[in-house]
Protein backbone atom coordinates (compact mmCIF):
# COMPACT_ATOMS: atom_id res chain seq x y z
CA UNK A 1 0.00 0.00 0.00
CA UNK A 2 1.37 3.67 -0.95
CA UNK A 3 0.18 6.80 1.04
CA UNK A 4 -0.08 9.99 -0.40
CA UNK A 5 -1.50 13.44 0.26
CA UNK A 6 -3.16 15.72 -2.43
CA UNK A 7 -2.73 19.48 -1.52
CA UNK A 8 -5.17 22.12 -3.21
CA UNK A 9 -3.61 25.77 -3.56
CA UNK A 10 -5.95 28.85 -3.24
CA UNK A 11 -3.21 31.67 -1.54
CA UNK A 12 -3.78 32.25 1.60
CA UNK A 13 -5.85 29.68 2.09
CA UNK A 14 -2.89 27.81 2.59
CA UNK A 15 -2.93 28.53 5.63
CA UNK A 16 -5.23 25.86 6.94
CA UNK A 17 -3.34 23.49 5.11
CA UNK A 18 -0.44 24.71 7.03
CA UNK A 19 -2.76 23.75 10.55
CA UNK A 20 -3.68 20.04 9.22
CA UNK A 21 0.36 19.60 8.11
CA UNK A 22 1.58 20.62 11.72
CA UNK A 23 -0.69 18.51 13.75
CA UNK A 24 0.07 15.45 11.38
CA UNK A 25 4.23 16.40 11.59
CA UNK A 26 3.46 16.40 15.39
CA UNK A 27 1.84 13.22 15.46
CA UNK A 28 4.29 10.99 13.00
CA UNK A 29 2.00 10.94 10.54
CA UNK A 30 3.99 10.81 7.48
CA UNK A 31 3.23 9.75 3.66
CA UNK A 32 5.20 7.93 1.12
CA UNK A 33 3.75 11.01 -1.79
CA UNK A 34 2.67 14.02 -2.02
CA UNK A 35 2.00 16.63 -4.28
CA UNK A 36 0.67 20.52 -3.88
CA UNK A 37 -0.89 22.68 -6.09
CA UNK A 38 0.25 26.56 -6.10
CA UNK A 39 0.15 27.27 -2.13
CA UNK A 40 -0.45 23.57 -1.52
CA UNK A 41 3.47 23.07 -3.11
CA UNK A 42 4.64 26.31 -1.86
CA UNK A 43 3.77 25.43 1.86
CA UNK A 44 3.15 21.64 1.41
CA UNK A 45 7.21 21.33 0.82
CA UNK A 46 7.93 21.57 4.70
CA UNK A 47 5.86 18.35 4.60
CA UNK A 48 8.98 16.68 3.06
CA UNK A 49 11.79 18.86 4.79
CA UNK A 50 9.70 17.85 8.20
CA UNK A 51 9.89 21.45 9.65
CA UNK A 52 6.41 21.91 11.79
CA UNK A 53 5.72 25.82 12.11
CA UNK A 54 7.60 27.48 9.71
CA UNK A 55 5.11 28.42 6.88
CA UNK A 56 2.73 30.01 9.73
CA UNK A 57 6.13 31.73 11.12
CA UNK A 58 7.46 33.70 8.00
CA UNK A 59 4.09 34.13 6.78
CA UNK A 60 3.02 36.46 9.62
CA UNK A 61 6.33 37.55 10.11
CA UNK A 62 6.70 39.12 6.61
CA UNK A 63 3.05 39.14 4.97
CA UNK A 64 3.23 43.08 5.83
CA UNK A 65 6.04 43.31 4.21
CA UNK A 66 6.36 45.10 0.94
CA UNK A 67 9.20 42.61 -0.36
CA UNK A 68 7.12 39.49 0.19
CA UNK A 69 3.91 41.17 -1.75
CA UNK A 70 2.39 44.56 -2.74
CA UNK A 71 0.42 46.17 -5.34
CA UNK A 72 4.15 48.06 -5.96
CA UNK A 73 5.61 44.74 -6.90
CA UNK A 74 2.98 43.80 -9.63
CA UNK A 75 3.49 47.42 -11.04
CA UNK A 76 7.05 47.26 -10.95
CA UNK A 77 8.15 44.05 -11.66
CA UNK A 78 4.65 41.98 -12.87
CA UNK A 79 4.77 39.40 -10.06
CA UNK A 80 2.53 40.59 -7.20
CA UNK A 81 4.52 37.85 -4.96
CA UNK A 82 8.18 39.64 -5.42
CA UNK A 83 10.22 36.89 -6.73
CA UNK A 84 13.73 37.60 -5.56
CA UNK A 85 12.35 37.50 -2.02
CA UNK A 86 9.87 34.80 -2.16
CA UNK A 87 12.05 32.48 -4.11
CA UNK A 88 15.63 33.11 -2.88
CA UNK A 89 15.89 35.65 -0.14
CA UNK A 90 13.39 33.73 1.99
CA UNK A 91 13.78 30.10 1.52
CA UNK A 92 17.53 30.53 1.50
CA UNK A 93 18.55 32.71 4.17
CA UNK A 94 16.11 34.49 6.18
CA UNK A 95 13.87 31.37 7.27
CA UNK A 96 15.76 28.85 5.65
CA UNK A 97 14.23 26.09 4.03
CA UNK A 98 15.96 22.36 5.37
CA UNK A 99 17.03 21.34 2.41
CA UNK A 100 19.08 18.03 3.29
CA UNK A 101 16.17 17.01 5.17
CA UNK A 102 14.59 17.56 2.30
CA UNK A 103 16.56 15.72 -0.40
CA UNK A 104 17.11 13.21 2.23
CA UNK A 105 13.20 12.36 3.05
CA UNK A 106 12.10 9.36 1.07
CA UNK A 107 8.94 10.66 0.39
CA UNK A 108 7.95 11.73 -3.26
CA UNK A 109 6.96 15.44 -3.99
CA UNK A 110 5.13 16.76 -6.52
CA UNK A 111 4.09 20.16 -7.78
CA UNK A 112 2.15 21.52 -10.58
CA UNK A 113 2.28 24.26 -12.80
CA UNK A 114 0.25 24.74 -16.28
CA UNK A 115 2.08 24.78 -19.52
CA UNK A 116 0.89 28.17 -20.79
CA UNK A 117 1.72 27.35 -24.17
CA UNK A 118 -0.88 24.16 -24.00
CA UNK A 119 -3.08 24.94 -21.29
CA UNK A 120 -2.34 21.50 -20.05
CA UNK A 121 -1.10 20.45 -16.71
CA UNK A 122 2.59 19.60 -15.92
CA UNK A 123 3.68 17.71 -13.05
CA UNK A 124 7.31 18.23 -11.79
CA UNK A 125 9.19 15.78 -9.40
CA UNK A 126 11.12 17.88 -6.61
CA UNK A 127 13.88 16.25 -5.45
CA UNK A 128 16.50 18.17 -3.84
CA UNK A 129 14.87 21.36 -2.72
CA UNK A 130 17.51 23.20 -5.37
CA UNK A 131 16.99 26.04 -7.56
CA UNK A 132 15.37 23.81 -10.96
CA UNK A 133 12.99 22.75 -7.48
CA UNK A 134 12.03 26.22 -6.49
CA UNK A 135 11.61 27.53 -9.89
CA UNK A 136 8.97 24.93 -10.90
CA UNK A 137 7.31 25.53 -7.14
CA UNK A 138 7.34 29.62 -8.22
CA UNK A 139 5.43 28.67 -11.34
CA UNK A 140 2.73 26.42 -9.55
CA UNK A 141 2.18 29.40 -7.48
CA UNK A 142 2.31 32.02 -10.32
CA UNK A 143 -1.52 33.09 -10.00
CA UNK A 144 -2.38 34.69 -14.06
CA UNK A 145 -2.89 38.29 -14.18
CA UNK A 146 -1.01 38.99 -11.24
CA UNK A 147 2.36 37.21 -12.56
CA UNK A 148 4.62 36.68 -15.23
CA UNK A 149 4.85 33.33 -16.79
CA UNK A 150 8.14 31.63 -15.55
CA UNK A 151 10.16 30.09 -17.86
CA UNK A 152 11.93 26.88 -17.61
CA UNK A 153 13.95 25.32 -20.60
CA UNK A 154 12.58 27.19 -23.08
CA UNK A 155 8.88 26.56 -21.59
CA UNK A 156 6.28 29.09 -19.82
CA UNK A 157 4.35 28.17 -16.69
CA UNK A 158 2.00 29.56 -14.82
CA UNK A 159 -0.13 28.16 -11.77
CA UNK A 160 -1.15 25.18 -11.53
CA UNK A 161 -4.34 25.70 -10.09
CA UNK A 162 -5.56 26.08 -13.75
CA UNK A 163 -5.36 22.95 -15.22
CA UNK A 164 -5.18 20.84 -12.04
CA UNK A 165 -6.62 22.29 -9.31
CA UNK A 166 -6.73 19.40 -6.89
CA UNK A 167 -4.68 16.51 -8.40
CA UNK A 168 -6.12 13.72 -6.88
CA UNK A 169 -6.33 11.30 -10.60
CA UNK A 170 -2.47 11.87 -11.30
CA UNK A 171 -1.90 10.40 -7.53
CA UNK A 172 -4.52 7.38 -8.28
CA UNK A 173 -2.30 7.00 -11.69
CA UNK A 174 1.03 6.77 -9.80
CA UNK A 175 -0.02 3.84 -7.51
CA UNK A 176 -1.12 5.54 -4.58
CA UNK A 177 -4.06 3.61 -3.10
CA UNK A 178 -4.54 5.47 0.38
CA UNK A 179 -4.94 8.96 -0.27
CA UNK A 180 -5.69 12.10 2.21
CA UNK A 181 -6.65 15.03 0.35
CA UNK A 182 -6.75 18.36 2.00
CA UNK A 183 -8.99 20.78 0.25
CA UNK A 184 -9.26 24.67 1.35
CA UNK A 185 -13.28 24.85 0.03
CA UNK A 186 -15.78 23.92 1.77
CA UNK A 187 -17.87 20.78 0.78
CA UNK A 188 -20.80 22.54 -1.18
CA UNK A 189 -18.58 25.01 -2.63
CA UNK A 190 -19.19 25.42 -6.35
CA UNK A 191 -16.47 27.60 -8.58
CA UNK A 192 -18.41 29.98 -11.06
CA UNK A 193 -17.26 31.31 -14.50
CA UNK A 194 -13.86 33.17 -14.89
CA UNK A 195 -14.93 37.38 -14.27
CA UNK A 196 -11.96 38.80 -16.52
CA UNK A 197 -12.34 36.74 -19.52
CA UNK A 198 -12.16 39.97 -21.55
CA UNK A 199 -8.70 40.91 -19.96
CA UNK A 200 -7.47 36.92 -19.83
CA UNK A 201 -8.27 36.87 -23.45
CA UNK A 202 -5.98 40.13 -24.40
CA UNK A 203 -3.13 38.97 -22.15
CA UNK A 204 -3.12 35.11 -23.45
CA UNK A 205 -3.86 36.65 -27.23
CA UNK A 206 -0.70 34.88 -28.12
CA UNK A 207 -1.63 31.73 -26.25
CA UNK A 208 -5.31 30.56 -26.96
CA UNK A 209 -5.09 27.12 -24.72
CA UNK A 210 -4.15 28.82 -21.95
CA UNK A 211 -7.24 30.85 -22.63
CA UNK A 212 -9.64 27.87 -22.86
CA UNK A 213 -8.10 26.26 -19.97
CA UNK A 214 -8.94 29.86 -17.84
CA UNK A 215 -12.03 30.24 -19.30
CA UNK A 216 -13.20 26.25 -18.54
CA UNK A 217 -11.21 26.14 -15.46
CA UNK A 218 -14.79 26.16 -13.27
CA UNK A 219 -16.36 23.31 -15.19
CA UNK A 220 -12.81 21.22 -14.18
CA UNK A 221 -12.72 22.78 -10.61
CA UNK A 222 -16.41 21.38 -9.84
CA UNK A 223 -15.85 18.21 -11.35
CA UNK A 224 -12.68 17.28 -9.55
CA UNK A 225 -14.99 18.43 -6.36
CA UNK A 226 -17.43 16.38 -7.82
CA UNK A 227 -15.18 13.31 -8.33
CA UNK A 228 -13.00 13.73 -4.94
CA UNK A 229 -17.22 13.84 -2.67
CA UNK A 230 -18.01 10.41 -4.50
CA UNK A 231 -14.60 8.72 -3.66
CA UNK A 232 -14.95 10.41 -0.15
CA UNK A 233 -18.94 8.87 0.21
CA UNK A 234 -17.57 5.01 -1.29
CA UNK A 235 -15.06 5.16 1.87
CA UNK A 236 -11.76 5.02 -0.84
CA UNK A 237 -10.36 8.67 -0.07
CA UNK A 238 -10.08 10.64 3.26
CA UNK A 239 -10.31 14.32 3.01
CA UNK A 240 -10.08 17.17 5.27
CA UNK A 241 -11.34 20.48 4.05
CA UNK A 242 -12.68 23.57 5.90
CA UNK A 243 -16.85 23.27 7.11
CA UNK A 244 -17.03 27.24 6.32
CA UNK A 245 -15.53 29.37 3.73
CA UNK A 246 -11.71 30.84 4.82
CA UNK A 247 -12.32 34.47 3.85
CA UNK A 248 -9.26 35.59 3.81
CA UNK A 249 -7.08 37.87 1.06
CA UNK A 250 -5.29 36.09 -1.14
CA UNK A 251 -2.35 39.19 0.16
CA UNK A 252 -3.32 38.89 3.64
CA UNK A 253 -1.31 41.38 5.60
CA UNK A 254 -2.75 41.26 9.30
CA UNK A 255 -1.31 38.24 11.11
CA UNK A 256 -4.10 37.51 13.10
CA UNK A 257 -5.82 36.46 9.90
CA UNK A 258 -3.17 33.95 9.10
CA UNK A 259 -3.47 32.59 12.79
CA UNK A 260 -7.26 32.41 12.54
CA UNK A 261 -6.89 30.32 9.34
CA UNK A 262 -4.10 28.55 10.69
CA UNK A 263 -6.04 27.32 14.02
CA UNK A 264 -8.67 26.00 11.89
CA UNK A 265 -6.65 23.92 9.62
CA UNK A 266 -5.43 22.58 12.97
CA UNK A 267 -8.52 22.27 14.42
CA UNK A 268 -9.48 20.01 11.71
CA UNK A 269 -6.49 18.13 11.81
CA UNK A 270 -7.12 17.14 15.50
CA UNK A 271 -10.60 16.00 14.51
CA UNK A 272 -9.20 14.13 11.45
CA UNK A 273 -7.21 12.17 13.69
CA UNK A 274 -9.35 11.76 16.24
CA UNK A 275 -11.88 10.13 13.91
CA UNK A 276 -8.94 7.55 12.66
CA UNK A 277 -7.16 6.74 15.20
Amino acid sequence: MKTGIVMEGGAMRGMFTCGVLDVLMENGITFDGAIGVSAGATFGCNLKSGQIGRALRYNKKYCSDKRYHSIRSLITTGDIYNVPFCYNELPYKLDKWDLDAFANSPMEFYCVATDVRTGKAVYHKCMTGEKKDIIWIQASASMPLVSRPVEIDGGLYLDGGTSDSIPLKFMEGLGYDKILVIETQPKDYVKGKQKFMPLIKFVFRKYPDMVRSMKDRHLMYNEEKRYIREKEEKGEIEVIRPKEPLNISPIEKNPEELERVYQLGRTAGEEYLKATT
